[in-house]
């Protein structure tokens, strides 16, 4: 678990670093996330003990939102005073989400993928 823990931590770390140095938009755990995942899809797989980290992370993602939620109770006013625009965002996001979405299973299902087995021969 440690060494998932300090694998998490040193891909935040590096975003972080990155996102500072070259001024980037983003945040750094973002950066640090979109690094990790760039690597662990060329590394092929999950090593256990960061497989062991993030699920035990996972299983207390709900304790994690509740910072979140104070800080929305924080700023209340400012909420209530954009609830338009918000509401507007939303309904937009969610409806281009499901769009996509749609259009992407319609996609794959009008040209499926060949398994590997069937390109072997």
């Amino acid at each position: 678990m440690l060494y998932g823990i300090t694998i998490l931590l040193s891909f935040q770390l590096l975003g972080e670093l990155l996102s500072r140095l070259l001024g980037l938009p983003l945040p750094g755990p973002v950066i640090g996330l979109a690094l990790l995942f760039a690597v662990l899809i060329a590394f092929g797989r999950v090593p256990a003990g960061l497989r062991t980290a993030a699920e035990g992370l996972l299983r207390y993602l709900a304790l994690l939102f509740v910072p979140a939620g104070v800080g929305l109770m924080v700023h209340y006013q400012r909420l209530e005073a954009d609830a338009v625009a918000i509401a507007a965002a939303l309904v937009v996001s969610t409806a281009l989400a499901l769009a996509v979405t749609g259009l992407v299973f319609q996609w794959r299902r009008l040209h499926p993928r060949r398994d590997i087995d069937e390109e072997d021969g």
